[in-house]
């Protein structure tokens, strides 16, 4: 969707959203609309639970499996814009976000998206302590370079906020600053 058409879908959903509000509430009444609103975020809020939690579990199998989800990337993603459009009160995103719940509807978007976005696959991995580590207990992450000592030259930079030298010198400025306070 280009840039220039959301100036224009911030004037339009509005003025179609008081438009649906004053045509419904003008046939059914005000606390019925506003009820009808209501139940509309409550039921959305149920949907996106449900749905989301099983996309969550077909992403994980997939991605157990070896496979990338990316249909179910993108599923996930127009569950997520449902959940949004439902919780937002009004009938007009109220049907957009019903309509994005409905399995067929999602296949169709991604059917017509799917020449427009890239999945890509990544190698990174991030390690929760559990699993395979290296030689010294962090993870795995490359080839290990084992030196000799001959092999590297250690300096000593007393500069360095590490160093013995210094730590003692800022030990010895922090007491001086206690004596000078009266400490």
């Amino acid at each position: 969707m280009p840039f220039s058409l959301i100036p224009l879908l911030l004037i339009v959903v509005p003025i179609s959203e008081i438009a649906a509000f004053i045509l419904i509430g003008g046939e059914i009444g005000v606390f019925p609309t506003l009820g009808l609103v209501l139940v509309t975020a409550i039921v959305g809020t149920a949907l996106l639970r449900w749905q989301g939690l099983g996309l969550i579990n077909r992403i994980r199998s997939e991605t157990e499996a070896g496979r990338l989800p990316g249909r179910d990337l993108v599923h996930g993603v127009m569950i997520m814009i449902a959940g949004v459009l439902l919780l937002t009160p009004g009938f007009v995103t109220d049907t957009l976000g019903f309509l994005l719940f409905v399995p067929a509807v999602r296949d169709w978007a991604w059917k017509h998206l799917k020449s427009k976005i890239t999945v890509v696959a990544s190698n990174t991995t991030f390690s929760t302590g559990a699993g395979p580590t290296g030689p010294n207990g962090g993870a795995n992450n490359g080839p290990v370079v084992d030196l000799d000592e001959g092999e590297f030259t250690r300096k000593r930079d007393p500069d360095s906020p590490w160093s013995s030298e210094n730590k003692a010198i800022k030990d010895n400025r922090g007491k001086d600053r206690d004596n000078e306070d009266g400490l």
